[in-house]
């Protein structure tokens, strides 16, 4: 008998979350966990907390992916048969909460090296610059170069990155190859540290007044939420290019926005204050952007690894032998 069939009758039930690109099933085989219970894929987000809670009342087992579903005490709250959460990724925001619970909480690999959204940082700043976007825009609409600005080089530019982490390092890796300058921001920063990132050490005002590109990758805590306000954006030059992979809480939104709308600066924005964002966001329609749906980690190789270590985890807490438990002082956001 499982873990979850013994504390309630019948089958387990198990909900995998947040499967907004529809390729959850195709990645693993579920078929031995679907031997053992009823499981459900949830391919579309919630759009409220008694959303949430009225689709996943019933059930005894959460496989979700960061950063999308949240789950507040307000959501636990209400759902008292869960036993077992699974979160993709090794952190995340609320897994203390719900190990407090009582809730076995396991997590996976991925994201390790951070290869993957510094990657996708390193398309949105090459889109941005060359004007990939409008010129596609262009071809689709029966144009061709009409209306396409033109783009700007790299090379010789200045970047600044806000965060010099296992993503934030790559970053400057890749814009090094590019024969850009490269400065950054962190709160660990040490010469020898600089030295082999290949970057001049600044600090964040000095970044934003001397950067033809900022690209962000801080974590969100209470420091960094609205770090990037209206001074930060009005120091920065004229035409200068902000790319967010990380939190959107970093950047105030109503600056930003403003900054964009008067031409003063462009955007390649992969994460939003609200997620998915609404249809009616001033963001779809705002001038001098690259916008892409917080895709910078979603990989096929990052994918493939989540779901596998999620099913792995799942079958380990049936047979009464959990692994990969989330350890509260992982916790970083």
């Amino acid at each position: 008998m499982t873990i979850l069939k013994s504390i309630n009758s019948g089958r387990p039930k198990i909900a995998i979350l947040d499967d907004w690109q529809h390729i959850a099933e195709a990645e693993v085989d579920w078929s031995p966990l679907m031997a053992r219970a009823d499981v459900r894929f949830f391919h579309q987000p919630f759009p409220s907390e008694d959303a949430t809670v009225e689709a996943l009342v019933d059930f005894d087992a959460i496989l979700a992916m960061r950063e999308r579903t949240p789950f507040p005490p307000s959501v636990l709250d209400r759902l008292p048969r869960l036993r077992f959460f699974n979160m993709t990724g090794r952190r995340a925001r609320g897994l203390d909460d719900i190990v407090k619970r009582g809730i076995t909480v396991a997590i996976t690999g991925g994201g390790e090296s951070g290869e993957d959204t510094a990657e996708h940082a390193l398309a949105l700043m090459l889109a941005s610059a060359r004007r990939v976007t409008e010129g596609d825009a262009s071809i689709r609409a029966g144009h061709f170069q009409d209306g396409v600005a033109p783009g700007t080089r790299l090379a010789g530019k200045t970047i600044g990155i806000l965060g010099l982490g296992l993503i934030g390092e790559r970053m400057a890796g890749y814009c090094n190859a590019l024969g850009m300058r490269v400065l950054a921001y962190s709160r660990s920063m040490t010469a020898d540290r600089a030295q082999r990132a290949g970057v001049e050490p600044a600090g964040i005002d000095d970044i934003f007044e001397r950067s033809d590109v900022v690209s962000i990758h801080l974590v969100l805590s209470a420091e960094t939420r609205n770090l990037v306000g209206r001074t930060q954006l009005s120091s920065m030059r004229d035409g200068a290019v902000l790319i967010n992979t990380s939190r959107a809480q970093i950047v105030d939104e109503e600056a930003l926005l403003a900054a964009l709308t008067t031409g003063k600066l462009r955007a390649a924005l992969d994460v939003f204050h609200e997620e998915p964002l609404p249809a009616d966001h001033p963001l779809r329609t705002a001038p001098n952007t690259v916008l892409t749906p917080h895709v910078g980690y979603g990989t096929r190789e990052i994918y493939s690894l989540f779901y596998r270590n999620s099913l792995e985890n799942t079958l380990a807490f049936l047979d009464g032998t959990p692994i990969r438990l989330y350890a509260p002082q992982l916790h970083q956001v």
